[in-house]
């Protein structure tokens, strides 16, 4: 291809390669000091064309950057972080763990900065005041490092620092996992969620908002928009947000900041949100529960099934279920297809299918379809395969 100058048209921006301006330069060399000159790889003037070269098309890519860095479509790193700020959006950073607790004590008990335990040795932030108004009460507390910390469920159980009328402490929940920081194509999607969704009505506002909180993996909102109580239980002018990850205060105060004036809240979850007047709100939301799924594959193996083959049947199985949303249904036809994926060649494939079984939280496996509830979360529990 030719050496063109850069232009811009309705395709966005053209710039020549190295090698059109490499060779652009040899002719200019050519015209000025005649034909019969040795411009050869091992020549002087040829190394020097080629530095030339390089450094102009270093100095076009930096303009093709920043050109590119003016859509959100096309801008990387620090430049589609600037973009999103004219939306209102930080890139999340790097985020720690976060686990619902449930802590007993005496009702009237006010714990201060306390700090909790697991078995492996983290250490987990509680929120800045907890108060006991019953004997029982959950809070979402966070660990002090950074990233995908685990707490399976009862792992969470040392008082770090105990405190009069605090009597224990327990994770009847696993953790959410903590995350890397946000990266452009997770930002870019979050981006798209901010800017397309708030101009559409305020339960979408609500979704951006709990969208852009720090830490949240999951999430979902209903709305109820009749007088009588829905199916769901959610009464009517309310709506129930199901949130995973993320602390209790940023997601309350983004469902008020957004839910619109005279629309309720419903949930499990209850955190008092004092406003810029000075006034406090009670807002509520659900933290997810979890379904423990089992699966029970049988195939009937032919001469090219291997342990990996077996082992793609599970992972897939698992990441299926794993990948589910909130309310999301376990369907058979989704296990199948998860199955399917673990064939490369469908002509020949290494095993025959002959039945599949799904069961929740330890209950008969069965052929159904299991509907989860529409403020729990599928979790894959264990996966069998049985080879015949």
């Amino acid at each position: 291809m030719a050496y063109f100058a850069p232009y811009i048209d309705d395709a966005g921006l053209h710039v020549p390669t190295y090698a059109d301006i490499r060779d652009d330069l040899i002719d200019d060399f050519k015209k000025i000091y005649g034909d019969d000159l040795y411009l050869g790889n091992d020549s002087q003037d040829y190394q020097m064309i080629s530095a030339f070269a390089l450094k102009t098309y270093d100095t076009i890519q930096l303009l093709q950057i920043v050109y590119n860095n003016q859509s959100v479509k096309t801008a990387v790193g620090t430049g589609l972080s600037s973009r999103v700020k004219l939306n209102g959006l930080h890139r999340k950073t790097a985020s720690c763990s976060t686990c619902v607790l449930t802590l007993k004590g005496v009702p009237g008990t006010t714990i201060a900065s306390g700090i909790v335990e697991d078995t492996q040795g983290k250490r987990w932030n509680l929120p800045e005041n907890v108060n006991f108004d019953r004997e029982i009460v959950e809070i979402t507390a966070q660990c002090q490092d950074i990233g995908a910390v685990e707490a399976p469920v009862g792992t969470i159980t040392k008082i770090s620092n105990p405190q009069y009328g605090w009597i224990s402490v327990t994770n009847k929940v696993p953790a959410v996992k903590g995350r890397p920081i946000e990266t452009d194509e997770e930002l870019r999607r979050r981006q798209a969620i901010s800017t397309a969704l708030p101009s559409r009505n305020m339960t979408n506002s609500t979704i951006a908002g709990i969208a852009s909180v720090a830490g949240v993996t999951r999430y979902k909102v209903y709305e109820n928009d009749t007088n009588k109580t829905d199916e769901n239980g959610i009464p009517g002018h309310t709506i129930a947000a199901v949130v995973e990850g993320g602390l209790d205060g940023a997601i309350a105060e983004q469902i008020y900041l957004r839910k619109g004036p005279g629309c309720g809240t419903h949930g499990t979850t209850t955190i008092i949100y004092t406003n810029s007047d000075g006034l406090k709100n009670e807002i509520r939301f659900f933290r997810p529960s979890y379904k423990k799924i089992s699966v029970k594959v049988t195939v009937k193996k032919y001469a090219t099934y291997t342990t990996e083959v077996e082992g793609d049947i599970r992972r897939n199985i698992a990441s299926y279920i794993e990948r589910l949303g909130i309310g999301g249904n376990v369907t058979s036809m989704g296990i199948l297809t998860a199955i399917a994926a673990a064939v490369d060649d469908a002509l020949h494939p290494p095993f025959a299918l002959q039945s599949v079984q799904l069961g929740k939280d330890g209950g008969v496996l069965g052929v159904a379809d299991i509907e989860i509830p529409y403020n729990a979360i599928a979790k894959s529990e264990s996966v069998t395969v049985e080879v015949i």
